[in-house]
């Protein structure tokens, strides 16, 4: 009996490919009557059609190749239009309604764009980005344009588009969605092709990022700060390119920009004026707060003064060094009060000693807010006193408590959590300077001597050659090993003092390190018997030292070439030797010699 034929496949697929072809037709047919209408001067109603098909109702049911093709097609002709004038049609009536109706069409798909950057889809995000920023290109010249057109070419300026590109800011840093239901985190792929594509590669595109971010933190709904900030540092803390010269300032994604721009005036020491401060068109907001980044006036009357920074047109500042690190010292100013939790911290001051410090406009600007963070203590506050001393030891910062609050951070945790390596190689970089008092440093091997006696194996073998680093560098220590403790020796040293210059640690001795060579650990015991030697070796490599774990200090054992068998029972004492496990066990009333130790692993 032949088997019985089975039911046809439902046409769910057919009919989706059909209402694909169907809509992707649909597209492209009201995109070849648009183009033609653009150049043939005629209506151009159709494009609300094609806006209402992409970004409208009907849009919500588009699969992503049917967006990816809309989108597209709204980009090619709105280009179109941009390059035929449309949008910059001075005059009245029907002209400026035209005008008015292609801006408000415009808006409304840059806005939808925006919330694209937030799509399900890869494809769809990172294309919504290239498109924005390709009509930020031909919008800024277009603006040039019609701005060469009205004024002349003889004093007009390039102009950057900042109302559309205000919008691609804060679509980076709020990340909106079409479904209104967004985590506000900036995507990897976006914020990939964002930095590398543009943010690390154009200077003009750093530089009004750099501005208008400032000013989208602070408008930014208070359930939307949060999220926005770390956006912001997410990016932030990825720029590796800044500009140290002048001549770095060589790559612009608008053209036009990079125009070498007239020559400041300049303004004497004395002269503070804004009289030959240009109007700025395309500047809506009030520039003074460049005066606060302004370099102090030089003393030398010989040097000849320079334009403020206040008095630039946008067009100088983008040619200014000066101006690029304003902007770059007030774009973190801005975001680091708003980092509130530790782990935001950490990655600030991760990239604070190279990627921020050295292009702020003065380095002291950001003391407080890291000072602030020394006082939370663990890697936090460890990192900000690594910004603090980088900040004393480059840019002359006056900090007279330094050395009080990094030996507060001698507690028994130090040696017990993870970033235990990363706190020797700072304090060894702390304690490098030959310059310190011998009472200050005596005070920390002590400590570091008392805190070794509960200390796990692997965090002494840090401890014993960072002691003998020190000692060897600092012979004036030499006393506190070559003190002898006779029987009614009672240690001076005063753990509880957090003043290291008031410890007495110098008057004591470093009795705990001798302690060690009983140490029960093979490794250690060895290595502690260089205090008993002649001081002829040279200073250990820490590195060498720092990532020693129970792991690897097992993994030595295990390894370890035995040259002498070990003893695998205990002999008999034939001296008055103290007997730590008795080799009599009384069983029923006779006494039996056996092997205790033995017996232990007997189970």
């Amino acid at each position: 009996m032949p088997a019985p034929l089975r039911s046809l496949p439902p046409q769910t697929k057919k009919r989706k490919l059909a209402h694909t072809s169907s809509v992707v037709s649909e597209i492209k047919q009201l995109e070849d009557e648009l183009s033609s209408a653009i150049k043939s001067n005629a209506s151009l109603n159709k494009v609300a059609d094609l806006l209402e098909l992409i970004v409208g109702p009907r849009g919500e049911a588009l699969q992503p190749q049917e967006l990816s093709k809309g989108i597209y097609s709204l980009y090619r002709v709105f280009t179109l239009v941009i390059a035929s004038g449309k949008l910059s049609i001075q005059g009245e009536g029907a002209a400026k309604a035209v005008k008015t109706w292609l801006w408000e069409r415009l808006n409304g798909y840059t806005d939808f764009l925006v919330l694209l950057m937030k799509d399900e889809e890869k494809v769809i995000r990172v294309s919504a980005l290239q498109i924005l920023f390709s009509l930020q290109k031909h919008l800024s010249s277009a603006q040039t344009a019609a701005a060469t057109a009205t004024d002349g070419a003889s004093t007009s300026r390039p102009e950057f588009h900042l109302s559309h590109f205000r919008k691609v800011v804060s679509g980076l840093l709020l990340c909106p969605s079409r479904s209104g239901s967004s985590d506000g985190v900036i995507d990897a792929d976006v914020l990939d092709t964002f930095d590398e594509t543009w943010f690390s590669v154009y200077d003009d595109i750093r530089w009004f990022f750099l501005r208008e971010s400032v000013g989208v933190l602070e408008k930014a709904p208070s359930s939307s700060q949060a999220t926005a900030s770390k956006n912001l540092l997410s990016i932030l803390e990825r720029l590796n390119t800044f500009p140290t010269d002048k001549e770095e300032l060589n790559s612009w994604w608008v053209a036009e920009l990079g125009a070498k721009p007239p020559k400041p005036k300049k303004t004497s020491a004395n002269e503070d004026s804004d009289d030959d401060d240009e109007p700025t068109p395309n500047d809506e907001e009030d520039d003074d707060w460049r005066k606060f980044f302004d370099e102090p006036t030089p003393t030398d009357t010989k040097k000849a003064p320079s334009a403020r920074l206040h008095t630039l047109t946008v067009h100088q500042s983008l040619h200014s060094l000066a101006s690029h690190r304003a902007v770059f010292t007030r774009a973190w100013l801005s975001l680091l009060p708003r980092l509130g939790a530790p782990t935001d911290a950490v990655r600030a001051l991760n990239v604070m000693h190279r990627g921020v410090l050295p292009h702020l406009t003065r380095a002291v600007l950001v003391m407080d807010w890291i000072a602030g963070w020394v006082d939370v203590g663990g890697s936090v506050g460890l990192l900000a006193l690594n910004g603090l001393f980088l900040m004393m030891r480059d840019y002359n910062l006056d900090y007279p408590s330094f050395y009080t609050r990094l030996y507060k951070f001698l507690d028994r945790e130090v040696l017990h959590l993870r970033h235990r390596a990363r706190f020797f190689r700072m304090t060894e970089m702390f304690l490098s300077s030959s310059h310190l008092p011998a009472t200050l440093l005596a005070s920390f091997i002590k400590r570091l001597s008392r805190l070794s006696l509960n200390a796990p194996p692997a965090a002494i073998v840090m401890i014993i050659p960072f002691i003998y680093n020190i000692l060897k560098k600092h012979p004036a220590l030499m006393v506190m090993i070559h003190r002898d403790a006779d029987s009614g020796f009672v240690d001076p040293f005063d753990p509880a003092e957090p003043n290291p210059l008031s410890t007495g640690a110098l008057e004591s001795s470093l009795w705990e390190l001798y302690s060690h060579r009983q140490h029960y650990h093979a490794t250690v015991s060895t290595l502690c018997k260089v205090f008993t030697e002649a001081f002829t070796k040279p200073g250990y490599a820490m590195e060498d030292f720092l990532d020693h774990t129970y792991a690897t200090l097992f993994d030595t054992e295990v390894n370890r070439k035995i040259k002498r068998e070990p003893a695998l029972a205990m002999e008999e004492g034939r001296s008055e030797r103290v007997e730590f496990f008795p080799s009599v066990v009384v069983e029923e009333g006779e006494g039996v010699q056996m092997d205790v130790v033995n017996e232990l692993w007997v189970f």
